[in-house]
């Protein structure tokens, strides 16, 4: 397979979607690793597996009815596999395996037989501490968006997944990007006070705007730089609310098409109407209350 990724819109031709079946029991609340799983573990809220595999089976019919190559890890008995993006991710042709968090890490082994379809010089590890996860990482064009947490109770947040090292990691493997570090609000318990990763507060769409949530930065130069790269004008700005349900985490299937959640009423007029774009909307609430959304259950491989 030949990998190309040069942006989070251009038309998607191959894709990872994650893997719903066999979650296993609720998680306790020592076993939550985000804010809104806590939250959803807490309020006694969390989703079944039978809602998780019919909201994700609406997710893969849409991108097949755009002819989009769809891959599916293999399944491990008890685990959860939803987030296809935290597992690996592509910049230009290559691919970048994560070292995610320890509660995590036996799930590459089921992506097994998609990473043998990529030749292996192609392929990048990291070293061990070193530690990053796709949903940190927006590739486009030019530019590489990393969120990240610069503070020195790094390690105590289970939220925080990317840091310094791995950055300056990815600035030596593409010395031609021009890559920009944003601190994101760290919060392990309150799902309104912290950001698990950059596309749940900034996420591309278009080919020249995006949708944002200003408090999710903890430097308002951060939030402002993008408003100047990408024009204010071509912001929408997420309430504290909207964030809370994950509205950027939304999934571009070409400039004109994104995939949103039903529920996301404001936004999906606001992209249809002010931007005139095809909103493809499926039911997603039942897989948000588990820390992620669209474009975390995907792990783009080609776009055009």
């Amino acid at each position: 397979m030949k990998l190309r990724i040069k942006n989070e819109t251009a038309p998607l031709k191959s894709v990872v979607l994650g893997q719903p079946n066999s979650l296993g029991p609720v998680p306790t609340i020592e076993e939550s690793y985000d804010a809104k799983s806590y939250h959803t573990i807490m309020t006694g809220n969390y989703p079944t597996e039978t809602a998780i595999i019919s909201e994700m089976a609406a997710f893969e019919k849409v991108l097949r009815k755009y002819d989009i190559e769809v891959f599916r890890p293999d399944v491990i008995r008890d685990y959860n596999q939803v987030f296809a993006r935290d597992v690996a991710f592509v910049i230009d042709d290559k691919m970048i395996i994560s070292n995610v968090i320890a509660d995590r890490a036996d799930e590459q082994d089921a992506y097994r037989n998609i990473f043998e379809k990529v030749k292996w010089r192609d392929i990048i590890n990291l070293p061990e501490t070193a530690h990053v996860e796709g949903g940190d990482v927006i590739v486009w064009n030019d530019f590489l968006f990393i969120g990240t947490c610069f503070s020195e109770d790094y390690r105590n947040f289970k939220t925080a997944r990317t840091n310094e090292y791995a950055i300056n990691i990815l600035k030596e493997y593409f010395p031609k990007k021009r890559i920009l570090d944003f601190e994101l609000n760290k919060n392990d318990r309150e799902p309104y006070k912290g950001i698990l990763h950059l596309d749940c507060t900034f996420n591309p769409v278009g080919t020249d705007k995006c949708i944002i949530y200003k408090n999710g930065f903890v430097d308002e130069s951060d939030y402002l730089l993008i408003l100047d790269i990408f024009g204010a004008e071509n912001c929408f700005h997420v309430t504290d609310q909207e964030m809370f349900e994950m509205c950027p985490n939304i999934f571009s299937i070409s400039p004109e098409i994104v995939v949103s959640d039903s529920s996301f009423t404001r936004m999906n007029r606001h992209l249809r109407d002010e931007w005139g774009m095809t909103v493809e909307e499926i039911p997603y609430r039942e897989v948000s209350k588990m820390g992620g959304l669209l474009r975390c259950s995907t792990m783009p491989l080609v776009r055009e």
